[in-house]
């Protein structure tokens, strides 16, 4: 995972939102601002005085669950990623806000994720995205990437001559994506990294050089998505379209391809 993101959000987590029909007990809304401040073990306490209540324990087993995933993320105990799954496992989806229900299943997608159990956990970032304008755009922004993520990682697992379709349906999807944002961050790093994914390395160039272009479209991640390109035009794109070269040119090709890139940058500060 990238953190593009950190440039809008504090932390690269999801905002857990209130309901807004009703009143919540103070220890659940107690335990959703810890989160969404960063203070795990306290929202985990919290929500532990709100699974008491049977009316809001689903949705405090929630809030534990997504605490124990940041958990697990910070210090990688097993623990943390085993009490996470207890915690989701409890959960009536019937019980929840509309909202809340898509927090489960990102939530069911990054304990599958972090249990390196990439391709399921595509198949639940997506299905949490056919529900994306419950989201801010922030968090569907990282929603977008979570599930580009785990294709790749899955992708990663695979011989190399069966990698295509998963970078293909990144590659479908992003490209739809620019089509209504143009500035999306998430969309330009990975339409170029999918297009070298599916064997096109000279698309991927183009398209890496189009997302450098259309990155000042979204000012708060423009830096971070530029470091991200730049790392993934100078560690693979270049090498591999010198290696297209007779082996007696490659040398020259990677240098006039690293001078090519150059300019980009400095034209398009």
């Amino acid at each position: 995972m990238r953190y593009w993101w950190i440039a809008v959000a504090l932390l690269p987590v999801f905002v857990l939102a209130s309901p807004a029909a009703a009143a919540e007990p103070p220890a659940l809304a107690k335990a959703r601002a810890l989160y969404n401040a960063g203070n795990y073990e306290g929202a985990i306490d919290a929500a532990a005085v709100a699974r008491l209540q049977p009316q809001w324990a689903d949705a405090a087993a929630l809030v534990m669950a997504r605490s124990y995933l940041e958990r697990y993320r910070e210090r990688s105990q097993v623990s943390d990623l085993s009490d996470a799954r207890d915690a989701l496992g409890s959960v009536r989806v019937a019980a929840l806000t509309p909202r809340d229900q898509v927090d489960l299943l990102v939530g069911l997608g990054q304990s599958l994720f972090l249990g390196e159990i990439f391709g399921a956990a595509a198949e639940l970032f997506d299905t949490a995205l056919t529900r994306g304008a419950l989201l801010n755009e922030k968090d569907r922004l990282m929603l977008l990437d979570w599930w580009a993520s785990a294709l790749d990682r899955e992708a990663q697992t695979r011989a190399p001559e069966r990698r295509t379709p998963a970078f293909d349906r990144i590659l479908q999807r992003m490209q739809e994506e620019l089509r209504q944002d143009p500035g999306n961050p998430a969309a330009n790093y990975w339409l170029a990294v999918a297009a070298r994914g599916v064997g096109d390395v000279d698309r991927a160039w183009g398209a890496a050089v189009a997302a450098w272009v259309r990155s000042s479209l979204s000012p708060a991640t423009s830096e971070n998505l530029r470091m991200d390109l730049d790392r993934l035009v100078t560690q693979a794109l270049i090498p591999e379209r010198a290696r297209q070269r007779p082996q007696r040119e490659q040398q020259d090709a990677a240098t006039a391809l690293r001078s090519e890139w150059d300019l980009v940058k400095q034209q398009w500060k």
